[in-house]
């Protein structure tokens, strides 16, 4: 049997992109899933194709900036999926701009969203796996959390403020039976990489020793991994998904 056949897993950001690859791959996989965003519209197409396969699904508008929504998100995906065993959190946003020139709200909107926001979904889901003595965390931070950007100070804060606060929770945590790991991604194809243009997705390819985007299914598969039993002695580890971009 799939050992995450009957999980109850919890995914953020997940009507879209990497975080519905990854809804998609645990409910493939047998798991009951709980998810979040901030469309109303986009959450019920969401869970009416997660239920297609058969498991539990649950879904509700949350603003994960916001301590309270995750702590009622929580508190509603343990009533009702009746627990949770795993957490991942992908939620982000981004608002670029060059440092100088970057208005203090789209600093603080993308800290707030990126690093606050899984900080506080962290803290309502630990309070239950602390007390189950175990669980997984899986955070998704970014290349650009580990070699920074231009145009992307807020966004590189975010994403290298996910690794730190990885490393630390999996301290704190280890002793009662809870991982906490990061998956870093590189360029994924994703509507944003599609909107790039060819000579923008040349150059991308160009620094990319695998010279090719990653696929959402990509990153799935990698936090998959790190929620498995075949990562079950590795905790506080930032895995990279970037095909060579950065080593």
């Amino acid at each position: 049997m799939n050992e995450f056949q009957g999980q109850k897993v919890a995914v953020t950001g997940a009507t879209r992109g990497i975080g519905l690859a990854i809804a998609e791959a645990f409910a493939q996989a047998g798991a009951d899933v709980a998810v979040c965003g901030t469309n109303e519209e986009l959450l019920q197409k969401t869970q009416q194709h997660l239920s297609s396969f058969g498991g539990k699904v649950f879904a509700l508008k949350t603003d994960i900036s916001k301590a309270a929504d995750c702590d009622a998100f929580i508190s509603a995906v343990v009533k009702e999926l009746g627990g949770l065993d795993v957490l991942v959190n992908n939620a982000g946003i981004t608002k670029d701009g060059l440092a100088v020139r970057m208005r203090p709200e789209d600093w603080n909107a993308v800290i707030d969203v990126n690093l606050t926001g899984t900080f506080f979904m962290s803290k309502a889901a630990l309070k239950v796996m602390f007390k189950q003595r175990g669980g997984n965390i899986v955070n998704i931070s970014s290349v650009i959390g580990e070699m920074g950007n231009a145009g992307q100070a807020n966004y590189a804060a975010s994403k290298a403020g996910i690794i730190g606060l990885t490393k630390s929770l999996a301290k704190e945590f280890g002793s009662r039976g809870v991982r906490v790991n990061a998956v870093a991604p590189g360029f994924v194809r994703t509507a944003m990489t599609d909107a790039m243009s060819e000579e923008m997705k040349e150059k991308a390819f160009e620094a990319i020793p695998l010279k090719r985007f990653a696929e959402p299914q990509d990153i799935a598969k990698a936090v998959m991994f790190l929620a498995s039993r075949n990562a079950a002695y590795i905790t506080g580890h930032v895995l990279a998904v970037n095909g060579g971009l950065y080593i």
